[in-house]
């Protein structure tokens, strides 16, 4: 193993010793100019296969335990809250469609939603207000947050599966997939 130079073990330190997620400005903030990046991969490198990882959610990095050795760090057992149907499908909509509106959700679900329903999910952290649209009346949008991509395991919202994905997940209701199917077959009414 290649000794580690001083700026790599710079980099390491404030990612250790930081209570939250850096991004690499704020990286550079701490250790100066240098190859913040390079150190970064140097270390994903040198920590994967390990107890302790070094990961990128969306634009920030930070160390977490491996995957395969959480349950060693568990005392009690937190109580498993399940989010309602109505939950989920409004979590759903904000990852794929943010930033949304209250009327974009409800236009999507086709029902109105209770007001519940997004505290559930900001109470989660795993939705948070995103600003107003610049339209009459302007509505309060909401869009997805760090901990969201980071209690999902993705780096961004990129890596949100694809209908296709989903499909060969079996994820995808065979009812929604037989009424997609007759849309697709019936022809316009226009021809």
């Amino acid at each position: 193993m290649n000794p580690v130079d001083d700026f790599t073990r710079a980099v390491e330190a404030v990612l250790f010793a930081a209570d939250e997620p850096l991004s690499i400005d704020s990286l550079r903030a701490h250790v100066g100019e240098g190859d913040v990046r390079g150190a970064l991969a140097r270390l994903a490198e040198d920590y994967s296969g390990r107890g302790i990882n070094l990961v990128r959610r969306g634009d920030r990095w930070h160390f977490q335990t491996a995957g395969d050795m959480a349950h060693l760090l568990r005392r009690n057992r937190d109580e498993v809250r399940r989010l309602s149907r109505a939950a989920i499908e409004t979590l759903a909509i904000i990852a794929y469609h943010e930033p949304v509106t209250r009327a974009d959700i409800e236009a999507i679900r086709g029902v109105q939603i209770s007001k519940g329903t997004l505290d559930v999910l900001m109470d989660a952290g795993w939705v948070r207000p995103a600003g107003r649209r610049e339209v009459p009346g302007r509505p309060l949008t909401y869009g997805t947050t760090q901990s969201f991509l980071a209690h999902f395991g993705l780096e961004s919202r990129r890596d949100l599966p694809g209908i296709e994905d989903l499909k060969a997940a079996g994820l995808l209701d065979p009812i929604d997939l037989a009424l997609e199917e007759l849309a697709v077959e019936k022809p316009d009414e226009g021809d």
